[in-house]
């Protein structure tokens, strides 16, 4: 049996699935000695949201309809040099929402991981 973020990817069998394996990759590569693991199974989403750690939540991959939304915990404090955040802040948290005609940037991505994975290492989680 695969693992169980790999497994919510598959169910998807379509864009979004692909998409989350093209920031999954971006993720790992950005960020070594990530955790992956779901979070938040339920009775109307029972294979969970994919969430990456490290020292703390980096973000979440979400999918819905005509999305994938990449919430980042603590995305209120990322400088988000490239402006890839689309999404007003709830708080302390940022969010992306791809459609399905958007590009990755995968290089802005892996930046703002980083930034997430550095913040998160410096300790300070007032956010």
């Amino acid at each position: 049996m695969s693992d169980p973020v790999s497994e919510k990817i598959e169910s998807l069998g379509d864009w979004r699935g692909a998409l989350l394996t093209r920031i999954r990759r971006t993720i790992n590569d950005a960020a070594p000695g990530v955790v992956e693991e779901i979070k938040w199974r339920k009775a109307s989403n029972p294979l969970g949201v994919p969430t990456w750690s490290h020292n703390g939540i980096i973000c979440t991959g979400e999918s819905y309809k005509d999305k994938v939304k990449l919430t980042f915990m603590r995305g209120r404090d990322l400088d988000d040099a490239q402006g890839l955040f689309n999404v007003p802040a709830d708080g302390v948290r940022r969010a992306i929402d791809f459609k399905e005609a958007d590009a990755l940037d995968e290089a802005a991505l892996a930046a703002l991981v980083s930034e997430a994975v550095a913040l998160n290492l410096a300790g300070d989680k007032s956010g």
